[in-house]
Order: structure tokens, then sequence, then C-alpha cells
């Protein structure tokens, strides 16, 4: 349970820090890039299977890190569009 929890932090991290070098402007420091890429990775396997795109990669930590990272970008880019509309 501790390891899948440590998993699942550290490819949140990654994923939410590939998508802040990607959306520029959208850095949130260590804790908001896991959560980023953690809601990221929620995202994307939700809208995935929803949408009929089946991502097939291995299953491995590469496939979650790369759901995770197209779910953080698509949630990124949801957030600047807010911040830009509301400012």
């Amino acid at each position: 349970m501790l390891t899948a929890l440590i998993i699942a932090l550290v490819i949140g991290a990654i994923a939410g820090w590939l998508a802040g070098l990607l959306v520029q402007g959208t850095g949130f420091g260590l804790v908001g890039d896991i959560v980023v890429g953690i809601l990221g990775a929620l995202i994307a396997a939700f809208l995935f299977p929803f949408l009929g795109i089946a991502l097939t990669l291995g299953g491995g930590v590469l496939g979650a890190i790369i759901l995770a990272f197209i779910g953080a970008v698509i949630l990124l880019v949801i957030v600047r569009v807010i911040k830009q509309i509301t400012a």
C-alpha cells in the first residue's frame, strides 16, 4: 500500500513537472505539480475511454506517466483559460 502511494506521488510529480514545462507560466511548485499530475491522471483515465481512445503502452510506469502527463496538460490548459477569462 505504501509503495503504491509512493509510486503514484512520483508519477504525479513527474507528469505535473513535465506538463508545467510544456504549458509555460503555470508552475505550482513540487506539491502543486504532484497534485496536477495526479488530477491529470484521473482526468485522462476518465476522458480517454469516454472518447474511445485506447492508450496501450504496456501498462507500466512509462504508460502511467504519459497518461498522467496528457491529463495534466489538459488540466493546465483549462486552468490557464479560466485565469484569462477571469482576469
